[in-house]
């Protein structure tokens, strides 16, 4: 046992650590970009198969659906079936279906060539952070997740920007063709390069008992839950007997769950880890860097295309310049948490600044220009290096190397949550805000209103100047005050939306010091624990 625990402590990868990470790094930016790259051609996709919008909004709730349910058990399957070996299934299944998608010929088959996509999609980044946890030493695990953090968070800023630059140039098939190569040289990379740590390959020999319970749980309790959030406000929520009945099962499907879970002595996702301070906490925070990472990625080209008029190329680019900004401060925010810097502190003060830049949004308006925006995107994504690297570093402070599987599951798993979560509540309150915003103009846009009548007037006055009679002139004015009203009720809706955020990443501020700090060599394996 002696002997085993120290050719465990002394395991040491094959190759350079940062070729490794380079290689894993590739396949998780590709699943990442597809996730993202999707969304701008949904129209084309539609037209093309000859499906409504709604219909074709399937393409990306069965990919989410799917990718969520392999999320949390990702850790399991890698002790089924080898990490090395359950990385490369991965790899191999989301390559093959990206293809099967690109020649999809009708609507029902991408569905089915997209579910099986988001398996094999769902298992890549969980599967990559525990292999850099395990490949990289302690004090230089910063950068190794500073990597990871660039293909997490860069592919989503640049994906609609190339995902509208395709579907104009060539044809929406292509973003999924481009995937093909991609994987093609990812799986090459991965079966040269990476390697089991002598921990996992005396797991697998001893082999891991299948909980069928567990695992059908988790299938309906993540699958129902992530239909809801996708397609409740679509819906109208509740008032919807599909959304009322999937939540009826995936509620208490997740309650059985976490309590069966809880005292299987072999569980498919160990839930006993969230007692652990440090991953508990991490958890948490990588669940509200969900919601604030993915909704404000989708509040601000929905803004930019539904009030200002841009196109979906366009917004992209605004967004993509933030890319750029991440790509210099991840190696940053890498070596910083490198250093004596306590890592709570970053966290501490990546909240207090991307809850600062979150507020700035509030300025936003129907005139403001483009480089404007950009500054703004720029600014707001400065400080999540800070959040996202030393909470991925802090996830395995106190927990066993066996565990750095489930640590990663768990920890990803709780950030596409997030995701979601944020993406469904932001849309709702959006709605709702409008709603008010719009009840409150409505309130000063009669006749007789001081205000609007001397508006309405000159917008009359300004028709008839152009040629049109009075009742003509009339009913242009009136239609072009109720577009400005809507317009200026949705702006105030994203301001809304903004301010929110910013309140809830601020009051995270000062949690980070509930976390210890990680002391040299604290991250054992459980024979050296025992």
């Amino acid at each position: 046992m002696e002997e085993n625990a120290i050719s465990h402590a002394d395991w040491r990868p094959s190759y350079n650590p940062y070729l490794i990470a380079a290689t894993v790094t590739l396949a998780t930016f590709m699943e990442v970009l597809d996730s993202s790259i999707a969304n701008v051609a949904l129209p084309h996709i539609a037209g093309s198969v000859g499906a409504t919008y709604e219909e074709s909004t399937w393409v990306l709730t069965s990919y989410l659906v799917s990718a969520a349910v392999v999320l949390p058990v990702s850790g399991w399957l890698s002790s089924v079936f080898g990490r090395k070996r359950f990385y490369m299934g991965c790899v191999v299944l989301f390559t093959v279906c990206s293809f099967l998608c690109g020649i999809a010929p009708s609507l029902p088959f991408l569905i089915v060539a997209r579910i099986l996509q988001g398996a094999g999609g769902g298992g890549l980044q969980p599967s990559e952070q525990a292999i850099l946890a395990d490949t990289f030493s302690e004090k230089k695990r910063g950068m190794a997740f500073a990597l990871y953090g660039m293909a997490v968070v860069v592919a989503p800023a640049i994906g609609p920007t190339l995902g509208g630059w395709i579907t104009d140039n060539f044809s929406w098939h292509w973003i999924f063709f481009i995937n093909i190569p991609i994987g093609a040289l990812s799986l090459f990379l991965t079966s040269r390069l990476v390697e089991d740590p002598p921990w996992l390959k005396q797991e697998a020999r001893a082999g891991v008992k299948t909980d069928y319970v567990g695992l059908g749980l988790i299938v309906f309790a993540v699958g129902s839950l992530q239909f809801v959030l996708d397609k409740g406000q679509e819906e109208n929520w509740f008032a919807s007997s599909l959304v009322l009945t999937m939540f009826s099962i995936g509620v208490p499907a997740l309650i059985a769950f976490f309590l069966w879970e809880w005292y299987q002595p072999e569980p498919i996702v160990d839930v006993r880890l969230l007692r652990n301070r440090n991953f508990g906490t991490a958890v948490f925070f990588s669940l509200i860097l969900g919601i604030v990472l993915f909704g404000s990625t989708v509040l601000i080209p929905q803004f930019l295309q539904t009030s200002l008029g841009y196109t979906a190329e366009r917004a992209g680019m605004a967004m993509s310049a933030a890319g750029f900004v991440l790509m210099f401060m991840m190696p940053v925010g890498g070596w910083l948490t490198t250093t004596k810097i306590d890592p709570r502190l970053l966290i501490s003060v990546g909240f207090v600044g991307t809850a600062i830049t979150l507020y700035r949004f509030t300025i936003i308006n129907l005139q403001i220009d483009f480089n404007t925006i950009v500054l703004l995107r720029a600014a707001q994504v400065l400080f999540l290096p800070l959040i996202f690297i030393p909470i991925s570093t802090l996830n395995y402070v106190g927990v066993p190397r066996e565990k750095n599987n489930q640590v990663s599951g768990l920890s990803n798993f709780a950030r596409n949550l997030g995701g979601s979560i944020g993406t469904s509540l932001l849309a709702t309150f959006l709605v709702r805000q409008n709603q008010i915003h719009l009840a409150n103009f409505a309130a000063h846009t009669s006749r007789g209103d001081a205000n609007f009548e001397p508006w309405m007037r000159g917008l009359i006055g300004a028709f008839v100047a152009q040629g049109h009679d009075v009742t003509t002139a009339t009913q242009k004015g009136l239609a072009l005050a109720y577009g400005t009203v809507q317009a200026q009720a949705a702006t105030l809706s994203f301001q809304s939306s903004f301010w929110m955020m910013a309140v809830i990443v601020a009051c995270l501020s000062p949690m980070p010091f509930i976390m210890r700090r990680q002391k040299p060599g604290e991250q054992k394996s459980l024979s050296e624990m025992h």
